[in-house]
């Protein structure tokens, strides 16, 4: 019996969803799906489709600001790239087919099932994601801890925020920011660590500019190799080495000693452990950490005061959690803050942003390895034995569920049998990729849960459930402040996608049945009733909130935890009086040490290589790499590298190189930067190989983790660089809003040496490939591309060929609009013909010259270069232009507008105007 067959007899009638009528025009509060900052978004609906969005004025995380992708998330609500039914293969060797959701869990439930009679409930696992509501994540947590009695479920949070939890549970004695939003206005020295919150969180960073300008005594301090835009708005910029934050903040704390900066009353009363950590950092003098770091002792001793004069804001993300010493690196900085007695203030606290929408919420149900609901933990007996009791449980299981590095290992090792993988991308996101990609290979069964169909790991599952996302799902999320907000649906589920509760649901009770199980553990009808359980978990927990409901979220609007029964609103700061969440109510000192990276350069791999995010892109793009503009300001993976290092190597700006370590290599363009340090480089994190040749930095990152957290070294590696000399060249663009078309280009890039494939322009916009080889591809490859674009010879084109010297040229042009580019051999006019396509028409003075090998446009024709204003479509040359007539900041803004609506591209702004203007803002 072929699959078809098996599929078609196992296949049953969806019930239908009943009929709905939607009003023509409505508003739907919700929030943003990105970072953690958790802004508040209202989404306008026409009919079935979200068509607007914009911020949502009285929500407190960002009172109506949006940046640039928040404030473009309705052009993400096409279908286009969405998966819209189940899927399934019996084999490997054959693609998926479609199938009805009764057959894809029918089989699922059988696989499990069969694999945990056999082997064990260990046997399966769990990865989930910090993108999923509150509720989401609950009962995928109790299913595997309450039903199916395995611990393995872990969460992509592990790859973010589990340095963070592990260093306040060490040291404050839980998992819970002390701080909020509003401490940023009543700072008098923000302390940023390891966070370029400029591009990450950038409603955040707009309320810093705000408070800086209110406050302009205000001293910011930013810790960061690199000369971020973040870095840029600082009093005072710590460049220090990579991995040497132990060492800098233990320096920081023997200044403080020294200078009689301490809280020594509040050390004796509040804390544990001091005299230990004294003795720790008594080596740590100025001059240790300046040799360590590569700062200066004045630097050190300036950052020193500054934070003990206080009140200090702590603010901290990446660059301190991805780390083998993450745990330390947060500990190290908490320690400031109790030492000085800088926390439970306003303005003051060690605060830690969270980078997922819903990182929080996942940790607060217990959703990863090591926990359980409410802040419990796995390995106290007393917390599995509470949990069991409110799940109804005979217990759960007490030994310790593989995190997210150990969980691909056992996949690999054939220890998992099966592996669930929800909203998430592994295939993309883990470090050491090349294992990865070995580990879902090797799986027995993957069931992928996703809503977008372009995701790396898509290629991997053996069976794909569709999901809703953002503007069609319910529930609630907790942002980085522990302020928790209703999501509503403002559109209903497309095709046959569900709530990923829904679907977790539908599947628990069905293996029930089939494990032969007594008791019903999954009576939820809705959200709600989840909710309602979850919150019971909290009762006298840290994070209690047996006063909240939807019916509070919905009437009062969000609210921060702890909100105990009984209460009017929750605790915007926690630890005011100073007692903290260890049996003996003090905060613990954690005493460590510096030790350096996972990799450390040397004669091979002399660089650093760093990570870290793009200002208009967002994780691993499956959503943001949809939308053209989002490309503007960055369109193809780069390597920033010190323009020294360039020179001495031979390097021009955007050659081609190849970046290596043991674990993998990256073929990409190089270009000078002034943000990185000499023997350091930078690419950012999101391109995958749907955008480029390659797996992406994360390939080349170590697997090693964090002996606390468990969260593996993503932010650093080391490195060597070579130029590659690739002769053959082509620049391939067409107007294209065809996700399927995009994804059938994008499989031809691993047939060139390099190759990159972005998006352009606005509204639809246009696909950009870029390829070189080391010799001219095989002519039917090109005829394929041809053919895929309808660039084909009878298409109505202006063409150049010149076998002789290997250059084809065509330009398509339709109703006297360039609508599609390729040039082979000689690609110098590929800038400024991308201009065309996307800002005009070709005139007769442009047709002329469209063909010629001209790096610039002829003459009467402007070319805008790079896209600093990515709202109001403001391009670089428009901008100093501006500045060559004596523009300062505010007059850009008035006359170009740039800079005025979400504010992303400020920091960038004040950097031009700064370099170039006749007269400095």
């Amino acid at each position: 019996m072929t699959q078809q067959q098996q599929l078609q007899n196992t296949n049953s009638t969806l019930t239908a969803e009943p009929v709905q009528f939607y009003p023509q025009r409505r508003e739907t509060r919700s929030t943003c799906c990105y970072c953690g900052v958790g802004c508040g978004v209202i989404i306008t609906t026409e009919g079935k489709q979200i068509v607007d969005v914009k911020g949502d004025p009285e929500h407190p995380a960002n009172f109506g600001r949006l940046c640039t992708k928040g404030s473009t998330l309705h052009l993400t609500a096409k279908l286009d790239a969405r998966a819209l039914y189940p899927e399934m293969r019996l084999s490997r060797d054959v693609p998926r087919e479609k199938v009805s959701w009764d057959s894809a869990l029918d089989h699922v439930v059988d696989r499990f099932a069969d694999i945990i009679q056999t082997h064990g409930p260990d046997a399966v696992a769990f990865y989930i994601s910090g993108q999923l509501l509150t509720e989401d994540y609950y009962v995928f947590n109790k299913l595997a801890k309450g039903l199916i009695g395995t611990n393995n479920v872990d969460t992509n949070s592990r790859l973010c925020m589990s340095s963070a939890v592990a260093g306040y549970k060490v040291t404050l004695g839980a998992d819970a920011p002390p701080a909020c939003y509003e401490d940023i206005d009543h700072t008098q020295c923000l302390f940023i660590a390891g966070s370029n919150t400029a591009f990450a969180h950038p409603i955040v960073f707009r309320r810093i500019e705000d408070a800086k300008a209110n406050n302009p005594d205000m001293k910011i301090v930013v810790v960061d190799p690199r000369r971020t835009d973040t870095a840029q708005l600082a009093d005072l910029h710590l460049a220090i080495l990579p991995g040497t934050d132990v060492a800098l903040f233990n320096g920081l704390l023997h200044v403080m000693l020294w200078e009689g900066l301490l809280d020594m009353q509040y050390i004796r009363d509040h804390t544990e452990g001091f005299e230990a950590l004294k003795e720790t950092v008594r080596e740590y003098t100025p001059k240790m950490v300046a040799d360590i770091c590569g700062i200066s002792e004045k630097d050190i001793i300036q950052a020193a005061k500054w934070f003990g004069a206080g009140p200090t804001l702590s603010m901290y993300c990446m660059g301190l959690n991805q780390s083998i010493h993450g745990t330390e690196k947060n500990a190290a900085l908490i320690n400031l803050h109790l030492a000085t007695g800088q926390i439970g203030k306003p303005g003051a606290g060690p605060f830690s942003l969270t980078g997922q929408p819903n990182a929080m919420g996942g940790r607060e149900v217990g959703g990863m390895a090591n926990l359980l609901s409410g802040h419990r933990d796995l390995g106290n007996a007393e917390h599995r034995a509470e949990v069991a009791r409110l799940w109804g449980v005979p217990e759960v299981p007490a030994t310790p569920g593989k995190t997210a590095v150990e969980m691909f290992d056992a996949v690999k090792s054939g220890e998992i049998k099966a592996i669930w993988i929800a909203c998430t991308n592994p295939a993309h996101s883990m470090p050491d990729l090349n294992n990865v990609l070995a580990s879902l290979r090797n799986a027995e069964l993957i069931v992928l849960q996703d809503a977008f169909n372009n995701t790396d790991s898509n290629q991997y599952a053996d069976v794909f459930l569709p999901a809703t996302t953002w503007g069609e799902k319910e529930g609630t999320v907790t942002n980085s402040e522990r302020r928790i907000t209703r999501v509503r649906p403002a559109a209903p589920k497309p095709g046959e996608a569900r709530h990923d509760w829904e679907a977790v649901v539908d599947f628990a009770q069905r293996l029930e049945q089939k494990l032969g199980k007594t008791k019903a553990l999954f009576n939820y009808p809705d959200t709600e009733t989840i909710f309602n359980e979850h919150r019971e978990s909290t009762r006298g927990r840290d994070l209690d909130i047996t006063g909240l409901s939807y019916s509070i979220l919905e009437t009062q609007g969000p609210q921060q935890w702890p909100f105990k029964s009984g209460a009017s609103q929750g605790e915007a700061r926690l630890y005011t009086d100073g007692v903290f969440q260890k049996p003996d109510g003090k905060a613990h000192f954690m005493s460590a040490v510096y030790k350096g990276t996972a990799d450390k350069p040397d004669a091979r791999h002399p660089f650093h290589l760093l990570t870290g995010r793009l200002r208009d892109q967002w994780h691993g793009m499956s959503r943001t790499g949809i939308v053209p503009q989002l490309f503007n300001h960055e369109e193809q993976p780069v390597i920033w590298m010190h323009a020294d290092d360039m020179q001495r190597r031979a390097f021009k700006h955007g050659d081609i190189v190849k970046v290596s370590n043991k674990r993998g290599s990256l073929v990409v363009r190089v270009q000078a930067s002034d943000e990185v340090q000499p023997a350091q480089i930078f690419m950012p994190m999101h391109w995958s190989s749907q955008f480029m040749h390659g797996l992406g930095v994360n390939a080349l990152m170590p697997p090693a983790v964090d002996k606390f957290s468990k969260q593996p070294e993503l932010k650093h590696t080391a490195v060597k660089i070579e130029k590659l000399d690739l002769p053959w060249q082509m620049v391939v663009m067409r107007n294209c809003d065809d996700a399927q078309l995009i994804s059938k280009v994008r499989k031809l890039l691993k047939s060139f040496d390099y190759a990159s494939c972005g998006l352009y322009g606005r509204d639809a916009g246009m696909v950009m490939l870029r390829a070189s080889h080391h010799a001219a591809p095989d002519a039917a490859l090109i005829a394929e591309l041809d053919a895929l674009l309808d660039m084909a010879e009878d298409a109505p084109m202006l063409t150049y060929n010149d076998a002789k010297r290997g250059i084809s040229k065509h330009i398509l042009v339709q109703h006297n609009q360039v609508t599609g580019v390729r040039l082979i051999g000689e690609t110098l006019a590929a800038d400024w013909l991308r201009e065309v396509m996307s800002q005009g028409t070709l005139t007769d003075e442009l047709r002329r010259w469209a063909l010629a090998p001209l790096s610039a446009p002829p003459a009467g024709q402007h070319s805008r270069g790079k896209i600093i204003c990515n709202c109001l479509d403001v391009s670089e040359n428009e901008i100093m232009e501006t500045l060559e007539m004596g523009a300062d900041l505010p007059t850009l803004q008035n006359k170009l507008k740039c800079g005025t609506s979400c504010g992303s591209c400020v920091p960038e702004l004040k950097r031009l105007v700064k370099l170039h203007g006749k007269v400095h803002a």
